[in-house]
Protein backbone atom coordinates (compact mmCIF):
# COMPACT_ATOMS: atom_id res chain seq x y z
CA UNK A 1 0.00 0.00 0.00
CA UNK A 2 1.32 3.31 -1.03
CA UNK A 3 1.84 5.72 1.69
CA UNK A 4 -0.44 8.77 1.90
CA UNK A 5 1.41 12.05 1.57
CA UNK A 6 0.89 15.54 2.76
CA UNK A 7 2.95 18.32 0.87
CA UNK A 8 3.34 22.21 2.27
CA UNK A 9 5.00 24.53 0.26
CA UNK A 10 5.65 28.44 1.44
CA UNK A 11 7.04 31.66 0.25
CA UNK A 12 7.62 34.38 1.91
CA UNK A 13 6.47 36.76 -0.09
CA UNK A 14 3.19 37.15 -2.28
CA UNK A 15 5.60 38.35 -4.99
CA UNK A 16 7.42 34.87 -4.89
CA UNK A 17 3.66 33.23 -6.06
CA UNK A 18 3.76 32.95 -9.46
CA UNK A 19 -0.09 32.89 -11.09
CA UNK A 20 -1.72 32.08 -7.50
CA UNK A 21 1.14 29.12 -7.03
CA UNK A 22 4.50 27.89 -6.08
CA UNK A 23 5.80 25.84 -9.14
CA UNK A 24 8.71 25.10 -8.62
CA UNK A 25 8.42 23.49 -4.97
CA UNK A 26 5.30 21.75 -6.23
CA UNK A 27 7.20 20.12 -9.25
CA UNK A 28 10.11 19.35 -6.92
CA UNK A 29 8.09 17.70 -4.80
CA UNK A 30 5.96 15.18 -7.20
CA UNK A 31 9.12 14.04 -8.50
CA UNK A 32 10.62 12.91 -5.50
CA UNK A 33 7.42 11.02 -4.37
CA UNK A 34 6.84 9.54 -7.79
CA UNK A 35 10.42 8.20 -7.16
CA UNK A 36 9.84 6.85 -3.33
CA UNK A 37 6.83 4.90 -5.07
CA UNK A 38 4.28 7.51 -2.61
CA UNK A 39 0.76 9.06 -3.45
CA UNK A 40 0.31 12.65 -2.89
CA UNK A 41 -3.29 13.26 -1.20
CA UNK A 42 -3.42 16.93 -0.27
CA UNK A 43 -1.28 19.68 -0.64
CA UNK A 44 -1.15 22.75 1.78
CA UNK A 45 0.36 26.36 0.32
CA UNK A 46 1.84 29.06 2.47
CA UNK A 47 1.66 32.38 0.35
CA UNK A 48 3.58 35.55 1.67
CA UNK A 49 3.87 33.81 5.37
CA UNK A 50 6.93 34.62 6.98
CA UNK A 51 8.16 31.09 8.86
CA UNK A 52 10.45 33.68 10.95
CA UNK A 53 8.31 36.33 12.02
CA UNK A 54 5.32 34.57 12.21
CA UNK A 55 4.43 31.79 15.17
CA UNK A 56 3.06 28.20 13.91
CA UNK A 57 -0.17 28.93 16.09
CA UNK A 58 -0.75 31.86 13.71
CA UNK A 59 -0.57 30.17 10.48
CA UNK A 60 -3.63 28.29 9.57
CA UNK A 61 -2.20 25.63 7.29
CA UNK A 62 0.48 24.50 9.74
CA UNK A 63 -2.65 23.95 12.39
CA UNK A 64 -4.79 22.11 9.72
CA UNK A 65 -1.63 19.66 9.20
CA UNK A 66 -1.46 19.13 13.01
CA UNK A 67 -5.08 18.74 13.27
CA UNK A 68 -4.65 15.75 10.00
CA UNK A 69 -1.13 14.47 11.99
CA UNK A 70 -3.47 14.28 15.21
CA UNK A 71 -6.04 12.29 13.59
CA UNK A 72 -3.72 9.99 11.54
CA UNK A 73 -4.78 11.09 7.84
CA UNK A 74 -1.49 10.63 6.32
CA UNK A 75 1.76 9.07 7.02
CA UNK A 76 4.52 11.55 5.23
CA UNK A 77 5.37 15.32 5.40
CA UNK A 78 6.82 16.44 2.35
CA UNK A 79 8.41 19.81 1.92
CA UNK A 80 11.05 21.00 -0.52
CA UNK A 81 13.40 21.78 2.19
CA UNK A 82 12.65 21.77 6.07
CA UNK A 83 12.92 25.47 6.58
CA UNK A 84 9.58 25.59 4.90
CA UNK A 85 8.02 24.34 7.91
CA UNK A 86 9.41 27.50 9.34
CA UNK A 87 12.90 29.27 10.24
CA UNK A 88 12.52 29.65 14.42
CA UNK A 89 15.11 28.19 16.42
CA UNK A 90 12.72 28.38 19.47
CA UNK A 91 9.88 26.74 18.07
CA UNK A 92 10.27 25.01 14.72
CA UNK A 93 12.62 22.14 15.89
CA UNK A 94 9.61 20.82 18.17
CA UNK A 95 7.09 20.95 15.59
CA UNK A 96 8.98 18.43 13.18
CA UNK A 97 9.58 16.41 16.32
CA UNK A 98 6.00 16.61 16.91
CA UNK A 99 5.47 15.37 13.98
CA UNK A 100 7.42 12.67 14.57
CA UNK A 101 5.83 11.32 17.62
CA UNK A 102 1.75 11.34 15.79
CA UNK A 103 3.71 8.48 13.39
CA UNK A 104 4.38 11.00 10.66
CA UNK A 105 7.93 10.76 8.70
CA UNK A 106 8.68 14.08 7.41
CA UNK A 107 10.81 14.35 4.85
CA UNK A 108 12.76 16.83 2.70
CA UNK A 109 13.38 16.83 -0.96
CA UNK A 110 16.63 18.02 -0.50
CA UNK A 111 17.38 17.24 2.79
CA UNK A 112 16.09 13.53 3.12
CA UNK A 113 14.21 11.98 6.34
CA UNK A 114 14.31 13.85 9.74
CA UNK A 115 15.04 11.20 12.07
CA UNK A 116 15.05 10.98 16.09
CA UNK A 117 16.98 8.01 16.71
CA UNK A 118 19.60 9.28 18.91
CA UNK A 119 20.41 12.73 20.80
CA UNK A 120 22.77 13.77 17.46
CA UNK A 121 19.42 13.51 15.07
CA UNK A 122 18.15 15.77 17.83
CA UNK A 123 20.85 18.27 17.92
CA UNK A 124 20.88 18.25 14.04
CA UNK A 125 17.29 19.34 13.91
CA UNK A 126 18.08 21.96 16.38
CA UNK A 127 21.34 23.52 14.64
CA UNK A 128 19.41 23.16 11.12
CA UNK A 129 16.66 25.87 12.62
CA UNK A 130 18.89 27.50 14.49
CA UNK A 131 20.60 28.55 11.57
CA UNK A 132 17.76 28.60 9.65
CA UNK A 133 17.30 31.62 12.26
CA UNK A 134 20.19 33.30 11.73
CA UNK A 135 19.83 33.63 8.17
CA UNK A 136 15.99 34.87 8.55
CA UNK A 137 17.76 38.10 10.43
CA UNK A 138 21.14 38.93 8.57
CA UNK A 139 18.26 38.55 5.55
CA UNK A 140 16.03 41.19 7.36
CA UNK A 141 19.23 43.68 8.28
CA UNK A 142 20.37 43.16 4.76
CA UNK A 143 17.02 44.31 3.95
CA UNK A 144 16.17 47.09 6.02
CA UNK A 145 20.15 48.77 4.70
CA UNK A 146 19.07 48.23 1.37
CA UNK A 147 15.69 49.90 1.77
CA UNK A 148 17.25 52.86 3.66
CA UNK A 149 19.76 53.31 0.94
CA UNK A 150 16.81 53.56 -1.83
CA UNK A 151 15.30 56.06 0.50
CA UNK A 152 18.21 58.02 0.82
CA UNK A 153 18.27 58.18 -2.89
CA UNK A 154 15.17 59.77 -3.58
CA UNK A 155 13.15 56.34 -4.11
CA UNK A 156 9.75 55.19 -3.13
CA UNK A 157 10.31 51.39 -1.32
CA UNK A 158 6.26 50.63 -0.79
CA UNK A 159 4.07 50.98 2.14
CA UNK A 160 0.93 52.92 2.39
CA UNK A 161 0.49 56.11 0.07
CA UNK A 162 -0.64 59.28 1.81
CA UNK A 163 -3.90 60.68 0.53
CA UNK A 164 -2.59 63.34 -1.78
CA UNK A 165 -0.01 60.96 -3.41
CA UNK A 166 0.09 58.18 -6.04
CA UNK A 167 2.32 55.34 -7.43
CA UNK A 168 3.18 56.14 -10.84
CA UNK A 169 6.31 53.51 -13.02
CA UNK A 170 8.69 56.26 -14.57
CA UNK A 171 10.88 53.41 -15.82
CA UNK A 172 13.09 52.20 -12.56
CA UNK A 173 13.73 48.65 -12.60
CA UNK A 174 15.01 46.45 -9.46
CA UNK A 175 17.52 43.79 -9.36
CA UNK A 176 14.95 40.70 -11.13
CA UNK A 177 14.65 43.59 -14.06
CA UNK A 178 11.22 44.29 -13.07
CA UNK A 179 9.89 47.77 -13.20
CA UNK A 180 8.83 49.26 -9.95
CA UNK A 181 6.69 52.23 -8.71
CA UNK A 182 7.23 56.04 -7.76
CA UNK A 183 5.72 58.30 -5.75
CA UNK A 184 3.82 61.20 -7.35
CA UNK A 185 1.52 64.24 -6.42
CA UNK A 186 -2.24 63.45 -7.34
CA UNK A 187 -3.62 66.93 -7.88
CA UNK A 188 -7.05 65.87 -7.18
CA UNK A 189 -6.20 64.50 -3.39
CA UNK A 190 -3.53 67.17 -3.10
CA UNK A 191 -6.25 69.69 -3.23
CA UNK A 192 -8.38 68.48 -0.66
CA UNK A 193 -4.52 68.27 1.44
CA UNK A 194 -4.55 71.71 0.72
CA UNK A 195 -8.28 72.77 1.30
CA UNK A 196 -7.70 70.49 5.15
CA UNK A 197 -4.78 73.16 6.50
CA UNK A 198 -6.30 75.97 5.32
CA UNK A 199 -9.40 75.62 7.46
CA UNK A 200 -7.14 74.38 9.93
CA UNK A 201 -4.24 77.50 10.25
CA UNK A 202 -6.25 80.19 8.68
CA UNK A 203 -10.44 79.83 9.48
CA UNK A 204 -9.62 78.29 12.83
CA UNK A 205 -11.78 75.09 11.80
CA UNK A 206 -11.13 72.32 14.46
CA UNK A 207 -10.93 68.60 12.79
CA UNK A 208 -14.50 68.21 14.18
CA UNK A 209 -15.85 70.80 12.37
CA UNK A 210 -13.87 70.41 9.11
CA UNK A 211 -15.13 66.59 8.60
CA UNK A 212 -18.44 68.61 8.64
CA UNK A 213 -17.49 70.49 6.47
CA UNK A 214 -16.34 68.04 3.69
CA UNK A 215 -19.42 65.57 4.17
CA UNK A 216 -21.62 68.96 3.52
CA UNK A 217 -19.99 69.66 0.41
CA UNK A 218 -19.66 65.74 -0.58
CA UNK A 219 -15.82 65.80 -0.63
CA UNK A 220 -15.24 62.15 0.12
CA UNK A 221 -11.80 59.84 0.66
CA UNK A 222 -10.43 57.80 -1.51
CA UNK A 223 -12.50 55.15 -0.59
CA UNK A 224 -15.20 56.80 -1.33
CA UNK A 225 -16.38 57.33 2.23
CA UNK A 226 -16.30 60.35 4.75
CA UNK A 227 -12.59 60.98 5.76
CA UNK A 228 -13.00 60.52 9.75
CA UNK A 229 -11.25 63.19 12.03
CA UNK A 230 -8.98 60.43 13.76
CA UNK A 231 -7.85 60.68 9.85
CA UNK A 232 -7.61 64.01 9.73
CA UNK A 233 -5.81 64.63 12.80
CA UNK A 234 -3.14 62.21 11.04
CA UNK A 235 -3.22 64.17 7.97
CA UNK A 236 -2.24 67.63 10.11
CA UNK A 237 0.96 66.17 11.31
CA UNK A 238 2.01 63.97 8.40
CA UNK A 239 5.50 65.11 7.46
CA UNK A 240 5.25 63.86 4.34
CA UNK A 241 3.37 66.42 2.70
CA UNK A 242 6.11 69.19 3.46
CA UNK A 243 7.95 66.83 0.89
CA UNK A 244 9.81 63.94 2.75
CA UNK A 245 10.15 60.42 1.81
CA UNK A 246 9.77 58.71 5.48
CA UNK A 247 11.76 55.41 5.91
CA UNK A 248 12.22 54.46 9.75
CA UNK A 249 14.88 56.85 10.53
CA UNK A 250 15.55 57.88 7.54
CA UNK A 251 14.28 60.85 5.80
CA UNK A 252 15.37 62.54 2.47
CA UNK A 253 13.51 65.57 1.24
CA UNK A 254 12.06 65.63 -2.05
CA UNK A 255 11.09 69.01 -3.13
CA UNK A 256 9.18 67.59 -6.08
CA UNK A 257 6.52 65.60 -3.59
CA UNK A 258 6.11 68.83 -1.39
CA UNK A 259 2.31 69.88 -1.16
CA UNK A 260 2.03 72.08 1.74
CA UNK A 261 4.64 75.28 2.75
CA UNK A 262 6.57 74.87 5.48
CA UNK A 263 5.57 77.58 7.09
CA UNK A 264 1.78 76.31 7.07
CA UNK A 265 2.88 73.00 8.48
CA UNK A 266 4.95 74.43 11.56
CA UNK A 267 2.14 76.84 12.54
CA UNK A 268 -0.31 73.84 11.65
CA UNK A 269 1.81 71.99 14.82
CA UNK A 270 1.24 75.14 16.54
CA UNK A 271 -2.72 75.57 16.88
CA UNK A 272 -2.50 71.69 17.21
CA UNK A 273 -0.19 71.84 20.62
CA UNK A 274 -2.04 74.68 21.68
CA UNK A 275 -5.07 72.92 21.12
CA UNK A 276 -4.38 70.07 23.00
CA UNK A 277 -2.95 71.03 26.22
CA UNK A 278 -6.21 73.30 26.38
CA UNK A 279 -7.90 70.15 26.67
CA UNK A 280 -5.82 68.80 28.98
CA UNK A 281 -3.99 65.77 28.52
CA UNK A 282 -7.08 63.19 29.72
CA UNK A 283 -10.02 65.25 29.41
CA UNK A 284 -12.15 62.03 30.34
CA UNK A 285 -10.93 60.90 33.34
CA UNK A 286 -12.81 63.92 35.41
CA UNK A 287 -14.43 67.37 34.57
CA UNK A 288 -15.53 69.85 36.67
CA UNK A 289 -18.41 70.39 35.21
CA UNK A 290 -20.44 66.78 35.07
CA UNK A 291 -21.42 64.02 37.39
CA UNK A 292 -20.67 60.89 35.55
CA UNK A 293 -17.48 61.76 33.40
CA UNK A 294 -16.46 58.53 31.72
CA UNK A 295 -19.27 57.04 32.73
CA UNK A 296 -21.94 57.60 30.09
CA UNK A 297 -21.95 55.09 26.68
CA UNK A 298 -23.87 55.98 23.26
CA UNK A 299 -26.28 53.53 23.16
CA UNK A 300 -26.57 52.89 19.40
CA UNK A 301 -22.82 52.95 18.69
CA UNK A 302 -21.37 51.84 22.47
CA UNK A 303 -18.91 54.38 22.32
CA UNK A 304 -17.96 56.07 25.20
CA UNK A 305 -19.25 59.64 25.20
CA UNK A 306 -16.82 62.68 25.67
CA UNK A 307 -17.52 66.24 27.38
CA UNK A 308 -17.77 69.30 25.34
CA UNK A 309 -18.66 72.43 25.92
CA UNK A 310 -19.86 76.00 23.53
CA UNK A 311 -20.60 79.43 24.81
CA UNK A 312 -22.79 81.87 23.67
CA UNK A 313 -23.48 85.15 24.83
CA UNK A 314 -26.97 86.30 26.06
CA UNK A 315 -28.30 89.57 26.11
CA UNK A 316 -30.17 90.50 29.51
CA UNK A 317 -32.90 92.57 29.95
CA UNK A 318 -30.87 96.11 31.30
CA UNK A 319 -28.74 95.47 27.92
CA UNK A 320 -25.43 93.93 29.51
CA UNK A 321 -24.40 90.66 28.02
CA UNK A 322 -23.48 87.30 29.67
CA UNK A 323 -21.10 85.04 28.43
CA UNK A 324 -22.87 81.46 29.35
CA UNK A 325 -20.98 78.25 28.76
CA UNK A 326 -23.37 74.63 27.73
CA UNK A 327 -21.37 71.57 28.23
CA UNK A 328 -22.34 68.16 26.80
CA UNK A 329 -21.84 64.48 26.79
CA UNK A 330 -21.11 64.15 22.92
CA UNK A 331 -20.47 61.04 20.73
CA UNK A 332 -17.27 61.45 18.79
CA UNK A 333 -17.92 58.55 17.09
CA UNK A 334 -21.58 59.92 15.33
CA UNK A 335 -19.26 63.37 14.86
CA UNK A 336 -16.65 61.38 12.93
CA UNK A 337 -18.21 59.39 11.31
CA UNK A 338 -21.74 61.28 10.02
CA UNK A 339 -24.93 58.98 9.16
CA UNK A 340 -22.88 55.69 10.81
CA UNK A 341 -24.37 55.71 14.12
CA UNK A 342 -28.14 56.76 14.14
CA UNK A 343 -27.91 58.55 18.12
CA UNK A 344 -27.97 61.54 18.72
CA UNK A 345 -24.42 63.68 18.85
CA UNK A 346 -24.72 65.08 22.30
CA UNK A 347 -26.46 64.92 25.68
CA UNK A 348 -26.81 68.15 27.99
CA UNK A 349 -24.65 67.46 30.99
CA UNK A 350 -27.08 68.88 33.17
CA UNK A 351 -30.61 67.19 31.65
CA UNK A 352 -28.60 63.97 31.72
CA UNK A 353 -27.54 64.00 35.23
CA UNK A 354 -30.17 65.39 36.66
CA UNK A 355 -32.03 61.97 35.49
CA UNK A 356 -29.35 59.76 36.77
CA UNK A 357 -29.22 61.57 40.13
CA UNK A 358 -32.75 61.21 40.71
CA UNK A 359 -32.78 57.27 40.38
CA UNK A 360 -29.64 57.41 42.29
CA UNK A 361 -31.59 59.59 45.10
CA UNK A 362 -34.37 57.44 45.07
CA UNK A 363 -32.50 54.22 45.24
CA UNK A 364 -30.42 56.01 48.81
CA UNK A 365 -33.99 56.34 50.03
CA UNK A 366 -35.40 52.44 49.74
CA UNK A 367 -31.47 51.66 50.96
CA UNK A 368 -31.80 54.08 54.06
CA UNK A 369 -35.31 52.71 55.38
CA UNK A 370 -34.14 49.86 55.62
CA UNK A 371 -33.03 47.57 58.72
CA UNK A 372 -28.71 47.49 57.96
CA UNK A 373 -28.62 44.37 60.62
CA UNK A 374 -31.58 42.43 58.56
CA UNK A 375 -30.09 43.37 55.32
CA UNK A 376 -26.66 42.47 56.07
CA UNK A 377 -28.32 39.44 57.17
CA UNK A 378 -30.03 38.67 54.20
CA UNK A 379 -26.88 39.71 52.20
CA UNK A 380 -24.56 36.99 54.15
CA UNK A 381 -24.33 33.71 52.81
CA UNK A 382 -26.61 30.98 54.30
CA UNK A 383 -24.61 27.83 53.98
CA UNK A 384 -22.12 29.31 56.24
CA UNK A 385 -23.07 27.23 59.11
CA UNK A 386 -23.47 24.05 56.87
CA UNK A 387 -19.69 24.64 55.37
CA UNK A 388 -18.39 24.76 59.06
CA UNK A 389 -19.74 21.72 59.86
CA UNK A 390 -18.36 20.01 56.76
CA UNK A 391 -15.12 21.08 58.18
CA UNK A 392 -15.19 19.85 61.23
CA UNK A 393 -17.04 16.48 59.70
CA UNK A 394 -13.86 16.06 57.49
CA UNK A 395 -11.67 16.81 60.22
CA UNK A 396 -13.05 14.27 62.90
CA UNK A 397 -13.00 11.97 59.40
CA UNK A 398 -9.01 12.52 59.16
CA UNK A 399 -8.69 12.20 62.85
CA UNK A 400 -10.00 8.89 62.63
CA UNK A 401 -8.08 7.51 59.38
CA UNK A 402 -4.76 8.80 61.45
CA UNK A 403 -5.73 6.65 64.34
CA UNK A 404 -6.37 3.67 62.41
CA UNK A 405 -3.39 4.19 60.71
CA UNK A 406 -1.28 4.17 64.17
CA UNK A 407 -3.07 0.96 65.18
CA UNK A 408 -2.25 -1.27 62.41
CA UNK A 409 1.29 0.33 62.70
CA UNK A 410 1.38 -0.97 66.28
CA UNK A 411 0.12 -4.06 64.87
CA UNK A 412 2.72 -4.63 61.96
CA UNK A 413 5.49 -3.84 65.07
CA UNK A 414 3.54 -6.94 66.47
CA UNK A 415 3.88 -9.10 63.80
CA UNK A 416 7.71 -8.03 63.20
CA UNK A 417 8.19 -9.50 66.24
CA UNK A 418 5.68 -12.14 66.10
CA UNK A 419 3.67 -11.71 68.64
CA UNK A 420 0.82 -11.40 66.23
CA UNK A 421 -1.15 -14.01 64.75
CA UNK A 422 -2.29 -11.87 61.40
CA UNK A 423 -1.02 -12.26 58.47
CA UNK A 424 1.89 -9.85 56.91
CA UNK A 425 0.46 -8.81 53.86
CA UNK A 426 -3.05 -8.50 55.16
CA UNK A 427 -1.59 -5.77 57.76
CA UNK A 428 0.43 -4.47 54.77
CA UNK A 429 -2.86 -4.15 52.86
CA UNK A 430 -4.96 -2.46 55.45
CA UNK A 431 -2.04 0.00 55.60
CA UNK A 432 -2.43 0.32 51.83
CA UNK A 433 -6.12 0.94 52.11
CA UNK A 434 -5.45 3.63 55.05
CA UNK A 435 -3.32 5.31 53.25
CA UNK A 436 -5.84 5.74 50.06
CA UNK A 437 -8.52 6.19 52.81
CA UNK A 438 -6.36 9.42 54.64
CA UNK A 439 -5.98 11.27 51.00
CA UNK A 440 -9.58 10.91 50.21
CA UNK A 441 -10.29 12.17 53.72
CA UNK A 442 -7.58 15.01 52.93
CA UNK A 443 -8.87 16.27 50.11
CA UNK A 444 -12.20 16.12 51.32
CA UNK A 445 -11.17 18.60 54.22
CA UNK A 446 -9.54 20.74 51.98
CA UNK A 447 -12.02 21.39 49.63
CA UNK A 448 -14.05 21.71 52.53
CA UNK A 449 -11.75 24.50 54.02
CA UNK A 450 -11.64 26.15 50.47
CA UNK A 451 -15.63 26.39 50.60
CA UNK A 452 -15.71 27.96 53.38
CA UNK A 453 -12.75 29.88 53.17
CA UNK A 454 -14.76 31.38 49.70
CA UNK A 455 -18.24 32.11 51.61
CA UNK A 456 -16.26 33.83 54.12
CA UNK A 457 -14.39 36.20 51.50
CA UNK A 458 -18.05 36.60 50.03
CA UNK A 459 -19.64 37.37 53.34
CA UNK A 460 -16.73 40.07 54.10
CA UNK A 461 -16.95 41.52 50.95
CA UNK A 462 -20.86 41.50 51.76
CA UNK A 463 -20.19 43.60 54.99
CA UNK A 464 -18.29 45.69 52.81
CA UNK A 465 -20.45 46.30 50.55
CA UNK A 466 -23.98 47.35 52.78
CA UNK A 467 -21.41 49.46 54.72
CA UNK A 468 -20.63 51.28 51.65
CA UNK A 469 -24.02 51.28 50.40
CA UNK A 470 -25.28 52.95 53.84
CA UNK A 471 -22.16 54.95 53.94
CA UNK A 472 -23.16 56.81 50.34
CA UNK A 473 -26.91 56.96 51.05
CA UNK A 474 -26.40 58.66 53.77
CA UNK A 475 -24.34 61.41 52.35
CA UNK A 476 -24.75 62.06 49.12
CA UNK A 477 -27.29 64.33 49.54
CA UNK A 478 -25.31 67.18 51.62
CA UNK A 479 -21.96 65.88 50.14
CA UNK A 480 -19.76 68.76 47.45
CA UNK A 481 -20.51 68.06 43.38
CA UNK A 482 -16.71 66.39 44.15
CA UNK A 483 -18.01 63.77 46.56
CA UNK A 484 -21.03 63.04 44.54
CA UNK A 485 -19.14 62.74 41.60
CA UNK A 486 -16.77 59.60 43.32
CA UNK A 487 -19.84 58.23 45.08
CA UNK A 488 -21.66 57.55 41.60
CA UNK A 489 -17.83 56.41 40.22
CA UNK A 490 -18.36 53.60 42.57
CA UNK A 491 -22.06 53.13 42.73
CA UNK A 492 -23.02 52.96 38.81
CA UNK A 493 -21.13 51.02 36.14
CA UNK A 494 -22.24 52.52 33.44
CA UNK A 495 -24.75 54.95 31.86
CA UNK A 496 -26.03 54.01 28.28
CA UNK A 497 -27.93 56.89 26.76
CA UNK A 498 -29.90 56.80 22.94
CA UNK A 499 -32.08 58.66 20.83
CA UNK A 500 -34.76 60.99 22.98
CA UNK A 501 -33.17 60.56 26.45
CA UNK A 502 -33.74 56.66 26.63
CA UNK A 503 -31.56 56.05 29.69
CA UNK A 504 -30.53 52.61 30.93
CA UNK A 505 -28.22 52.23 34.30
CA UNK A 506 -26.20 49.85 35.35
CA UNK A 507 -25.52 49.81 38.70
CA UNK A 508 -21.67 48.83 39.95
CA UNK A 509 -23.00 46.44 42.98
CA UNK A 510 -25.47 43.94 43.26
CA UNK A 511 -28.74 44.83 44.85
CA UNK A 512 -30.75 41.67 44.31
CA UNK A 513 -31.31 41.44 48.18
CA UNK A 514 -32.92 45.07 47.92
CA UNK A 515 -36.00 43.60 45.99
CA UNK A 516 -37.92 42.67 48.73
CA UNK A 517 -37.64 46.37 50.16
CA UNK A 518 -38.32 47.66 47.10
CA UNK A 519 -42.01 47.83 48.45
CA UNK A 520 -41.11 49.87 51.62
CA UNK A 521 -42.88 53.69 51.34
CA UNK A 522 -39.84 56.45 52.04
CA UNK A 523 -41.70 58.56 53.81
CA UNK A 524 -40.36 62.38 53.08
CA UNK A 525 -41.34 66.13 53.12
CA UNK A 526 -43.11 68.53 50.08
CA UNK A 527 -41.66 72.04 50.37
CA UNK A 528 -45.59 72.79 52.07
CA UNK A 529 -44.94 70.28 55.09
CA UNK A 530 -47.43 67.51 53.82
CA UNK A 531 -46.36 63.81 54.17
CA UNK A 532 -45.49 62.27 50.49
CA UNK A 533 -44.15 58.24 49.84
CA UNK A 534 -41.34 58.28 47.28
CA UNK A 535 -41.68 55.57 44.88
CA UNK A 536 -39.97 53.79 42.20
CA UNK A 537 -42.05 53.37 39.13
CA UNK A 538 -42.28 50.00 37.66
CA UNK A 539 -38.80 49.42 35.45
CA UNK A 540 -39.98 49.14 31.64
CA UNK A 541 -37.77 48.65 28.89
CA UNK A 542 -36.27 51.19 27.05
CA UNK A 543 -38.69 53.37 24.82
CA UNK A 544 -41.81 53.06 27.34
CA UNK A 545 -43.41 56.26 27.83
CA UNK A 546 -43.39 57.42 31.38
CA UNK A 547 -40.75 55.39 33.22
CA UNK A 548 -39.05 57.16 35.94
CA UNK A 549 -39.21 58.76 39.13
CA UNK A 550 -42.46 59.69 40.40
CA UNK A 551 -43.78 61.13 43.76
CA UNK A 552 -47.19 60.49 45.12
CA UNK A 553 -49.14 62.82 47.25
CA UNK A 554 -50.97 60.93 50.03
CA UNK A 555 -53.51 64.03 50.73
CA UNK A 556 -54.32 64.91 46.78
CA UNK A 557 -53.53 61.36 46.12
CA UNK A 558 -51.92 62.97 42.54
CA UNK A 559 -48.59 62.07 40.86
CA UNK A 560 -45.72 64.86 40.69
CA UNK A 561 -43.38 63.83 38.07
CA UNK A 562 -39.67 64.60 39.82
CA UNK A 563 -37.33 64.01 36.50
CA UNK A 564 -36.88 66.94 34.68
CA UNK A 565 -39.70 68.40 32.11
CA UNK A 566 -38.54 66.91 29.03
CA UNK A 567 -39.36 63.00 28.93
CA UNK A 568 -37.00 60.30 29.61
CA UNK A 569 -37.75 56.60 29.68
CA UNK A 570 -35.31 54.91 31.85
CA UNK A 571 -34.35 51.31 33.06
CA UNK A 572 -32.20 49.94 36.06
CA UNK A 573 -30.25 47.16 36.21
CA UNK A 574 -27.44 45.58 38.12
CA UNK A 575 -23.97 44.38 36.51
CA UNK A 576 -25.06 40.74 37.42
CA UNK A 577 -27.85 40.36 35.65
Amino acid sequence: MKKRVYTLYRVSTIGQVEKDDIPMQKEACHEFAERQGWEIVKEFSEKGVSGFKKSAKDRDQLQLLQQAAAAGEFDVLLVFMFDRLGRRDDETPFIVEWFTKQGVEVWSVNEGQQRFDSHVDKLMNYIRYWQASGESIKTSIRTRTRIEQLTEEGHYTGGTVAFGYKRVKKGRVNKKNQEVCELEINEEEAEIVRLIFQKYVYEGYGVKRICNYLVENNIMGRNGKNIPTTTLVRMVRNKTYLGYLINGNVEKECPELRIIEPEVFEKAQELRDARRREKGEDSDSYSPHALLCGKVFCAHCGNRLNITSSGRTRLRADGSTVKEMRFRYSCHYNVRHPGQCDGQSGYGVTKLDAIVESIVCTKFSEILECSKSKLLQDMLRKDMEVAQKEVSRAKSELDLKDDERNALKDEMIRVIRGKSSIDRDMIQQLLDENQAAIQAAQDALTAAQNKLEEIEQENKKAENDCSNLFTWASTYQNASFQQRQAILNQFIKEVRVGRDYDIEVILNVPLEEFEEFKSHSLSVRTPSGRKTDLKQAPIRGLGTPNGGIVVFDKTSGEAMNIMPKSSAHVTLRCQDE
